[in-house]
């Protein structure tokens, strides 16, 4: 018998994914997850900003259900040893282990990439997202006092990072 996880396959995104990409970041990225939501005005907006084989996608059973983004912060040469992420998993697929397994694919990626640093960031008006960070090996390495004004409050944006060996 296999289990949930045995059923999830992951995988670099490719065009075809671009809709499931798209609509999961429309329900995943609201006012709790982000400092504003997250729509995108087009298709072709969305790849320019998130083109194929910038993401791992995580597949249940065939169908979308979550993916890590990766994307160098800068740009610059003397930065090119670090890469920023973003994860989304489908609500209805969360705490199945899935996101777990994304990071993880995205630390053994970036290795291969000889990549020696992972870095996010993270509202601290969402706890959850940041426990599972820490569960995954990310360490708070600085913070943005009240650097957004979310509905009514202000928020800190958590720089995390995790560093590859």
């Amino acid at each position: 018998m296999k289990t949930r996880q045995e059923t999830v396959t992951i995988r670099f995104s490719e065009m075809k994914d671009a809709a499931a990409l798209m609509e999961l970041d429309e329900l995943v990225w609201d006012r709790n997850t982000a400092p504003e939501p997250l729509k995108w005005s087009s298709r072709d907006h969305y790849l320019l900003q998130c083109p194929p084989g910038t993401q791992l996608v995580a597949l249940l059973e065939g169908e979308l259900c979550g993916y890590v983004g990766f994307r160098s912060p800068t740009g610059l040469n003397s930065n090119r040893h670090v890469l920023e992420l973003n994860i989304a998993v489908h609500p209805a697929h969360q705490r199945q282990g899935i996101g777990q397994r994304l990071i993880e694919a995205a630390k053994d990626m970036a290795r291969v990439e000889g990549i020696a640093k992972l870095r996010l960031r993270v509202l601290s008006s969402n706890p959850g997202a940041l426990s599972f960070y820490r569960n995954c090996g990310f360490k708070e390495e600085g913070r943005l006092i009240r650097e957004f004004y979310v509905d009514g409050r202000y928020v800190d944006d958590i720089l995390m990072c995790y560093f590859l060996s």
